[in-house]
């Protein structure tokens, strides 16, 4: 019988260091999670791992601080950064094998939607915020913490994704962005007017790739509760929240 879900609570969207935060809140050893996030050999940035607080919530505020050089240079660099160059970062790594792969397949997920939304193949996508060191950082860091915690099975909430427009390299595009539409695609999302891009690509792909099921909250005994503190001032409390619970049978509560 499958024992420990987790389930993640995406009441206010998902971005990806907002999934690290919560996933850390857990309990997870930060020293080891770095330790392990070091393995990538990636340089040009410094992470900020700092309890915080969001409408009197505590929780866990991530940032990947890019150092001055690596952002000064970013934009002019960054668009060298395809998927093969990703993976061959990843794979080259010391880090082991299940969170490469975990990795690798979010980072395809990602690509193969900016894709479809610009026309090109698969290996034609050069990522442009989602190749910087900061999505790398999420999506290789999100793969490391759910190794450490070994669930065995992984929900997910439908997805309030939030409306209005957002500005990027194209200038404003929609929310939800197009490629996190077609990440989306198959999956129940929901708007409350919140005028804010509340699930980025990143996040998106990481909660496509691991969630099995789209579901309201599983039947399950709490046993942790996490909190990922997002840096918006929403009119909802900007945090993404996860839960690890182990299956119990219905009659054994009775």
């Amino acid at each position: 019988m499958k024992e420990k879900i987790l389930y993640f609570d995406c009441l206010s969207g998902i971005s990806g260091d907002m999934a690290i935060g919560a996933l850390l809140d857990l309990g997870v050893d930060r020293d080891k999670f770095t330790g392990e996030l070091n393995k990538l050999n990636l340089s040009g940035y410094t992470l900020s791992l700092e309890k915080g607080k969001k409408n009197g919530i505590t929780g866990v505020d991530v940032k990947v601080l890019l150092d001055q050089l690596e952002n000064h240079h970013q934009h002019e660099n960054h668009h060298h950064r395809n998927l093969q160059a990703i993976e061959d970062l990843i794979e080259g790594s010391e880090l082991n094998e299940s969170v490469k792969t975990l990795s690798k397949k979010i980072f395809r997920e990602v690509a193969v939607a900016e894709a479809k939304v610009h026309d090109l193949g698969v290996e034609e996508v050069h990522f442009h915020e989602v190749g910087a060191i900061d999505s790398i950082v999420d999506i290789v860091g999100v793969s490391i913490l759910i190794d450490m915690l070994q669930p065995d099975c992984i929900f997910c909430s439908p997805l309030h994704v939030g409306t209005g427009f957002v500005k990027c390299e194209h200038g404003m595009i929609p929310v939800p962005a197009p490629a996190t539409l077609e990440i989306l695609k198959g999956v129940p999302i929901y708007s409350m007017g919140i005028r804010s891009e509340l699930v980025t690509p990143t996040g998106a792909a990481i909660v496509k790739v691991l969630a099995t099921e789209f579901i309201p909250a599983p039947l399950m005994e709490i046993e942790k509760v996490g909190y990922g503190l997002g840096n918006k001032d929403l009119e909802i409390t900007n945090t993404l929240r996860v839960i690890l619970g182990k299956k119990k049978a219905i009659l054994s509560s009775w």
